[in-house]
């Protein structure tokens, strides 16, 4: 008897994959890409990623036709997988948006963004999520001209400002930024843009944690800092490591 309803226990698991199988079949031949979930990765070197990110910026401020992936069939094919090639740190301002600066599509970046470009303990988690379980093998942390973030910190120090509500909490990471620029000649907003930038790239850089270390070591990602351009629309790559 544990036999024949054991048979028929299988029989009936492979009607229903059978049927699975055929359902599948008849789908279209987008929604079959869906079936099954992706364990995919970038081939991208840190390089290449690199690469690809200031090739992306060249044709978007020169205005030239960018060949982003996006629309049905890209959507179906990374439903139930992501393959991003680049990590991106920057400032939630509604003019930086990162996929057009790039000339990216879906499914390439994997995109940190608060006021200012700042990295607390939930951004530092989604970046080493980002490293250690997708594979991305570039982090960009990406500032940009007349940042409001920063020129609130910059009124702090040079004014004494307290900021309302949960803001001043916020620009609090950026102060030090404004402080070590802050006898340089220049625009200290612009200055303060940059050391900003600075300061998260090196403390990604010196992470305790070995999501990020070992691959750092093994030359298996890249952390770079960038400043975005308002005006011209050009980022200007730095501290390449």
């Amino acid at each position: 008897m544990t036999n024949r309803l054991s048979r028929r226990h299988l029989l009936g698991c492979g009607c229903a994959l059978g049927a699975g199988l055929a359902a599948t079949a008849a789908m279209p031949p987008g929604l079959a890409l869906a079936a099954a979930p992706s364990t995919k990765r970038t081939t991208m070197t840190p390089d290449q990623a690199l690469d690809a990110m200031k090739e992306g910026n060249r044709l978007f401020k020169t205005d030239s036709p960018v060949r982003a992936v996006q629309g049905r069939d890209r959507r179906i094919e990374i439903a139930l997988g992501q393959t991003p090639f680049c990590v991106l740190v920057s400032c939630s301002d509604s003019r930086v948006s990162p996929e057009i600066l790039f000339g990216r599509g879906l499914g390439e970046l994997f995109i940190v963004r608060n006021a200012g470009n700042t990295v607390d303990t939930t951004a530092l988690g989604s970046i080493e999520y980002a490293v250690a379980k997708l594979g991305v093998p570039l982090i960009l942390v990406m500032g940009h001209s007349r940042c409001g973030a920063v020129e609130a910190a910059v009124d702090v120090v040079t004014n004494n400002t307290v900021l309302p509500g949960a803001i001043g909490q916020m620009i609090e990471p950026i102060v030090p930024a404004v402080l070590s620029v802050r006898d340089k000649g220049g625009d200290l907003v612009e200055n303060a843009v940059r050391a900003n930038v600075g300061r998260v790239v090196r403390r990604l850089r010196t992470a305790s944690d070995p999501e990020l270390l070992t691959p750092l070591a093994e030359k298996r990602l890249r952390i770079v800092g960038a400043a975005y351009s308002l005006d011209t629309g050009e980022v200007d790559f730095f501290d390449e490591g």
